[in-house]
């Protein structure tokens, strides 16, 4: 399976941008959708964002929708996470998260990753 390490986590005030990185190992990157989700302290995981395995799709949750952007380099076996316009509710703990296949039915659910990233923290201050 992928080994995923993301990073780029921080502290940054609310209207911020923060880029979050997702290093996978392997030579078969491109046979991975890729999710990132996140999770709040006392809150369940959410999804935040989906793209295929050639990054030729996304997929976003409404909350991120028009301030978040995926994109992944399959040369450089990443996937990132733009993430504009920050807003102190997107204060949670970021991990990435490699799907079974390069294209998935449904990207929101997690149980649709097989490998997941040990998480990075972002908090955002009002």
């Amino acid at each position: 399976q992928v080994q995923l390490v993301e990073s780029g986590g921080g502290l940054v005030q609310a209207g911020g941008s923060l880029r979050l990185s997702c290093a996978a190992s392997g030579r078969t990157f491109s046979s991975y959708a890729m999710g990132w989700f996140r999770q709040a302290p006392g809150k369940e995981r959410e999804f935040v964002a989906h793209v295929t395995g050639s990054g030729g799709s996304t997929y976003y949750a409404d909350s991120v929708k028009g301030r978040f952007t995926i994109s992944r380099d399959n040369v450089k076996n990443t996937v990132y996470l733009q993430m504009n316009s920050l807003k102190p509710e997107d204060t949670a703990v970021y991990y990435c998260a490699a799907g079974r296949s390069r294209a998935i039915a449904a990207p929101w659910n997690h149980l649709e990753y097989v490998s997941w990233g040990q998480g990075t923290q972002v908090t955002v201050s009002s």
